[in-house]
């Protein structure tokens, strides 16, 4: 039987193989998991001469906290290898575990700069775990599917890294045996075990199901397999996209032929019209299940209706999907901070005293005749424009001022990459 030093080598290999980068990053809380592949990862690099550097994220949520960075920090000395502490408060918005790991990956992916891949110590139990979680809220194939090994993570600037996960074929208490063997130390998370979080409840039904042939292993399996028939759905859907679909990068809207995608499959229907919404809104996770499918029998019957940040109309030969003007509204920055929406990057030869803001009603009324040649009124609404004080002084899309002063970022993927991204 391979040990856990190859199994992690096979897995680093089957990622990032056969040129290795020169330098790596870990995130290691101080649990059982991650110190476990941080020493595993410590031998890995050591053998093939690839650098390590290593960062902890304090949420700021339980006291214990630093002195777990401070463990961290220690083994890393004893190591060789440099590590940072990065610091993320909540904001008390939304559900606190997502929230905390949506905003480590915010700050971690600040602290990479250069460093191209981020190591996580995600494991068979977390994919069981997940899949127990998905389950009881009635997620398709999708949700089902097991967490991928290798996975691109954008940042606002158009720019990405990757996240790696060698663990994912190793079980927990695999890693904690590896670290009492080497008589390495670690810290156990009392959230853990605090029923309050979903998780915590879940892990505590996973422990008792492999009695009835339901263990880890097995949901794991069962995740993967759906990973498959997932990546067959998306392949399935980018090939109608590329036969119906229009993407129009000016105005950040997509439209599918009306009538050929009423002649789709309702799971195509289903997948194009969430990846739309998502792609659109810039949104990190596909809308909840029960709500798109309200909107699919909305559109199919010809209506209309708004979800995930995203407005989308039925016409009489088009199905479009575009920005919701009540979702950026409140949304104006200093032409300066240079991003808008996430998505749009200005530029004007004179930022000083500039907003960035949608068009609006107000905008719209102040483009006079310029709106005729541009995009409908419902769409232009939701568009980045200048402005001075009150007075609208650009807006692309209704090619009103210098021009080139909103654009997508670049380097991003089109609708059809970000398809089969999902």
């Amino acid at each position: 039987m391979s040990t856990l030093d190859q199994r992690f080598a096979e897995a680093m290999g089957a990622a990032l193989g056969p040129a290795f980068p020169s330098e790596i990053a870990l995130a290691v809380s101080g649990g059982g998991d991650s110190m476990a592949m941080l020493t595993l990862a410590h031998n890995w690099t050591h053998r093939w001469g690839v650098r390590l550097r290593i960062v902890t994220v304090d949420h700021g949520l339980r006291p214990e906290a630093a002195q777990e960075a401070a463990l961290v920090r220690a083994t890393c000395d004893e190591l060789g290898h440099p590590h940072d502490i990065l610091h993320w408060h909540w904001d008390g918005q939304g559900n606190l575990m997502d929230a905390a790991r949506r905003g480590r990956l915010t700050v971690i992916g600040d602290w990479l700069q250069g460093t191209r891949h981020l190591l996580l110590a995600h494991t068979r139990d977390d994919v069981a775990e997940t899949f127990l979680m998905r389950l009881a809220r009635g997620s398709g194939v999708d949700g089902l599917s097991a967490m991928a090994p290798l996975r691109d993570i954008a940042r606002p600037d158009g720019s990405s890294f990757s996240v790696l996960r060698p663990c994912l074929d190793m079980g927990r208490e695999e890693l904690r045996h590896y670290l009492r063997t080497l008589k390495g130390t670690w810290v156990e998370d009392p959230s853990n075990q605090d029923d309050r979080y979903e998780r915590a409840r879940l892990r505590k039904l996973l422990a008792t199901l492999g009695g009835y042939g339901l263990d880890a292993a097995t949901l794991a399996q069962t995740a993967n397999r759906m990973s498959r028939s997932a990546d067959a759905l998306r392949q399935r859907a980018a090939e109608a996209w590329t036969r119906i679909g229009t993407e129009d990068s000016a105005a950040a809207t997509l439209s599918f032929e009306r009538d050929s995608f009423a002649a789709l499959d309702r799971d195509t229907q289903a997948r194009l019209l969430a990846a739309a919404l998502q792609f659109v809104a810039q949104a990190s996770y596909r809308p909840r299940s029960a709500a798109l499918e309200s909107l699919l029998d909305r559109l199919l019957a010809g209506g209309a209706g708004t979800l995930h940040g995203c407005e989308a109309r039925c016409g009489r030969t088009n199905l479009r999907i575009f920005r919701e003007y009540a979702a950026v509204a409140a949304t104006r920055t200093p032409a300066a901070a240079g991003l808008w929406d996430g998505k749009w990057l200005i530029s004007h030869p004179d930022c000083a005293d500039l907003t960035v803001r949608a068009l609006g009603d107000d905008g719209w009324r102040q483009a006079e005749t310029a709106r005729e040649h541009g995009p409908a009124h419902a769409i232009s609404r939701g568009l980045p424009s200048l402005w001075r004080g009150d007075r609208l002084v650009a807006c692309d899309a209704l090619n009103l001022g210098p021009g080139g002063t909103a654009t997508l970022v670049p380097g991003a993927r089109g609708f059809a990459g970000f398809l089969l991204s999902r």
